[in-house]
């Protein structure tokens, strides 16, 4: 018997993953069942979302004295690419329609702009505007396939150390650290996407 979308969906924002994932937000779950989200796009925002917790509590851990919006960066990081939903080709292709559709549909469902920016952001890095949480989220979303992009890791860098005083070369060698620790288990969550449909 095959499994209806519904059920897929449910597994993939559910089941415990390998490395164990952390279940998104309630209010994106419930979100993501009202849109009959693709499965593998659940899968992937657990990913990413898993990632944003562990660098955001790292940063919390170094710079108690900093002041980042981990609730911020955790939602971010959960509906980064929601606009997949409205551009599911763009789950296994390339294409960046789904950024501002994201914003948009996130609006639409009662995100404040702050919020729902995530969506429209989280590929481009490089406005004046640019925060430490959307650094962030940024990240997340390359570095739990292990991708890394210097001039991100750069800007975070300069971030972390104008915000604290310390030396860029000590904040890049911790951060270097951290992101070559969480890189190591991208197999296991690529393998966890991979393992749900893009369409059911």
């Amino acid at each position: 018997m095959t499994s209806m979308p519904s059920d897929l969906l449910s597994r993939a924002l559910d089941a415990p993953g390998e490395p164990p994932l952390r279940p998104l937000p309630p209010l994106v779950a419930a979100l993501l069942h009202s849109l009959g989200a693709p499965p593998r796009l659940a899968a992937h925002l657990r990913a990413v979302h898993d990632v944003a917790v562990e660098l955001v509590d790292w940063v919390r851990d170094r710079h108690p004295d900093l002041a980042v919006d981990r609730d911020a960066v955790l939602l971010g990081a959960a509906t980064h690419d929601i606009g997949k939903t409205l551009h599911p080709e763009e789950l296994t292709g390339p294409g960046s329609r789904h950024e501002e559709a994201g914003r948009n549909l996130l609006l639409d469902h009662g995100f404040t702009p702050a919020l729902a920016r995530f969506a429209a952001t989280h590929g481009s890095w490089a406005g004046p505007a640019v925060t430490t949480e959307d650094l962030l989220v940024s990240t997340a979303d390359k570095v739990w396939k292990d991708k890394r992009v210097p001039d991100l890791e750069d800007k975070l860098v300069r971030a972390l150390a104008n915000a604290t005083g310390r030396e860029p070369w000590e904040e890049y060698l911790a951060v270097d650290d951290l992101l070559t620790r969480l890189g190591a288990d991208a197999d296991r969550r690529l393998a966890f996407q991979s393992a749900f449909p893009v369409h059911p």
